[in-house]
């Protein structure tokens, strides 16, 4: 059966729980539109982060790959429609490290589309309910390394696997004793928007 990689990101800035990876786990093992779901949780380390996915991509050789990541004060799920060349953040990753102007791929162009349905994507999970909008930027952090990182390496090794990035809200209970407010997303819902994302993207 074809594999579709699904990958979230531990846990970072001192939080317990990152939805990407409760969604990923969620729906491990799932069979959607044909291929069979495989998650992997990636780690939020600059330098571990792409050696991780480029291991997962040699060891699974999925036929689709949707990496996923938390953005709080979003509200709705997001495609990513691009990604771009530096890793760039005032945030330290979980080893602490601080990243400043990094270009991810030496040589590399200063952009990469991401090569999934993304519209389409989009469509269905409001479809199933759930609020979603394609977004145009993913950032200058992990998210943002990890898309750019993976299609750089795809392109690089001449293979055409469909390949991009989402960004969840956060959780009920993750935001709950923020005090500004910030929208969150129930994981049941999240989950039940993502298995339509992940169907949209497969077809054909």
């Amino acid at each position: 059966m074809r594999k579709l990689l699904l990958t979230g990101f531990e846990p970072f800035g001192g939080e317990s729980v990152n939805p990407s990876w409760e969604i990923a786990r969620s729906l491990d093992g799932e069979q959607v539109g044909g291929y069979l779901v495989v998650a992997r949780q990636l780690p939020v380390i600059w330098n571990q982060a792409l050696e991780v996915m480029e291991g997962l991509i040699d060891e699974l050789s999925p036929d689709v790959i949707v990496a996923m990541g938390q953005s709080g004060g979003r509200a709705e799920i997001c495609p990513e429609r691009v990604a771009i060349n530096v890793s760039d953040s005032p945030s330290a990753d979980n080893a602490g490290v601080v990243m400043t102007d990094e270009p991810i791929g030496n040589g590399g162009p200063v952009a990469y589309w991401s090569t999934l349905s993304i519209k389409a994507m989009v469509a269905a999970m409001r479809e199933a309910g759930v609020p979603a909008r394609v977004s145009n930027t993913a950032g200058t952090y992990l998210c943002n390394h990890v898309m750019y990182g993976t299609l750089h390496l795809l392109t690089r090794r001449g293979l055409g696997i469909p390949s991009g990035f989402i960004h969840v809200p956060g959780l009920p209970e993750q935001m709950a004793p923020r005090s500004k407010g910030e929208p969150s997303l129930g994981l049941e819902t999240q989950v039940r928007g993502i298995r339509a994302a992940l169907l949209a993207c497969t077809v054909g």
